[in-house]
């Protein structure tokens, strides 16, 4: 069954309501400023529809880690600023969540309006998923939308208690669209169907691995957790980042692949991250001793790329190297660069959250994917086969 959304809301169950979304506001800030606003301009489209229809709007999020309570620099105040340079509507910004001036906010505020309410984090009970925090937020609003696909994986009080206390309770649309991609290409992927994996440790990868090996038609390794699995196979990996309480786990992987995992035929080494000057390939069985791989070899890179070209369905998450230190992005650029020409033949190419995200919007790639996920953790737990509290929680199509 899928979940509902705002597109099943009738206009009498929006018009003059307040819809409370739960929107993953966390954006890098400087300075007091908003650095990055892609998760904010992500929202817009859930939130525009909703004042189309003549919904008031209620904004939850979170902002950083603040320890102890509220702490000014993680304030949702600039970001609120921020959210009214792009968009006509008018935005009040609330410096409360959990109080009786948060909640007249809500009831003064008129149809085509949005109220942004203070961090969620600075609520005690909001990590902790506390009931009765849950049923204060439902107050702030006559329906729950969450449109938060990046925080879906965390049992919070904004993200999964309130979607029991306040009906309907249903997904926006950035969260079906997450839904949707990374849905369907587990479910019914267009063949051949490839999925790139990177990053620095296995064990971060395992579960996806274990659920994507039956699926893939071949799993393209990358990134310093490549080293794992070449210990495993007895090679020399100098001074590489190896987990070796996961060599066995990398033997079992390889064991069970039957052919699906590819390893990179070579390796751009260097002394030292320090020493990139002195960086060169070597094939994957030449690592020195007192080097380290940083990056996927030349030789892999090319191989790597031809191989997503002639994908259908693809799926990356991770980057191949140390991809903010040149020369050590090559090989993440070689498969980004892949993944946009194989979009642009017709495939179905989708990025996971975190530094492959990061990586594709440096590099100004952001646009030419199918989809590039918003959420790092949520879709990687996602793509291990796991239910998201902050989905689970959410109304169910009938049928």
């Amino acid at each position: 069954m899928r979940t509902k959304t705002i597109r099943d809301l009738t206009d009498a169950q929006l018009r003059g309501k307040r819809a409370l979304v739960r929107v993953d506001f966390n954006v890098p800030m400087s300075g007091g400023r908003v650095t990055d606003d892609t998760r904010i301009r992500a929202a817009l489209p859930t939130i525009d529809a909703l004042l189309s229809k003549g919904a008031r709007v209620v904004l939850l999020s979170h902002l950083g880690r603040p320890k102890g309570g509220p702490d000014p620099k993680f304030s949702l105040d600039p970001v609120a600023r921020h959210l009214q340079e792009l968009t006509p509507a008018r935005v009040v910004f609330v410096d409360s969540t959990d109080s009786d001036e948060a909640l007249e906010a809500t009831q003064r505020a008129r149809p085509g309006e949005i109220v942004v309410l203070e961090n969620t984090r600075f609520l005690e009970g909001e990590e902790k998923n506390d009931e009765r925090l849950a049923r204060t937020l439902a107050e702030l609003g006559d329906l729950y939308v969450d449109d938060a696909f990046g925080s879906a994986h965390r049992a919070h009080a904004s993200t999964e208690g309130v979607a029991h206390h306040l009906k309907p309770a249903v997904a926006g649309l950035l969260m079906e669209r997450e839904l949707a991609y990374l849905g369907d290409a587990l479910a019914s992927p267009a063949r051949p169907f490839v999925a790139v994996l990177g990053g620095a440790k296995i064990s971060g990868k395992i579960d996806v691995i274990e659920h994507l090996l039956p699926t893939v038609d071949a799993l393209l390794i990358g990134g310093a957790m490549a080293c794992t699995f070449y210990a495993a196979m007895g090679l020399e990996v100098g001074k590489s980042l190896v987990e070796t309480d996961r060599i066995p786990l990398a033997k079992h992987l390889l064991d069970r692949a039957q052919g699906k995992l590819v390893l990179p035929d070579d390796a751009l080494v260097a002394p030292s991250l320090d020493a990139a000057a002195s960086a060169h390939p070597v094939p994957r069985d030449k690592i020195p001793r007192d080097e380290a791989m940083f990056d996927i070899g030349p030789r892999a890179a090319a191989r790597y790329a031809q191989r997503v070209a002639a994908a259908k369905t693809l799926l990356w998450n991770g980057p191949m190297g140390v991809f903010e230190t040149a020369p050590f992005d090559r090989g993440t650029h070689a498969v980004a660069d892949a993944m946009a020409s194989a979009t642009r033949s017709g495939a179905t190419t989708i990025v996971g959250g975190g530094d492959s995200a990061a990586a594709v919007e440096s590099m100004g790639l952001a646009a030419a994917m199918s989809h590039v996920s918003t959420g790092g953790g949520a879709s990687l737990e996602f793509l291990e086969g796991k239910q998201l509290p902050g989905v689970a929680a959410l109304d169910l199509k009938e049928g």
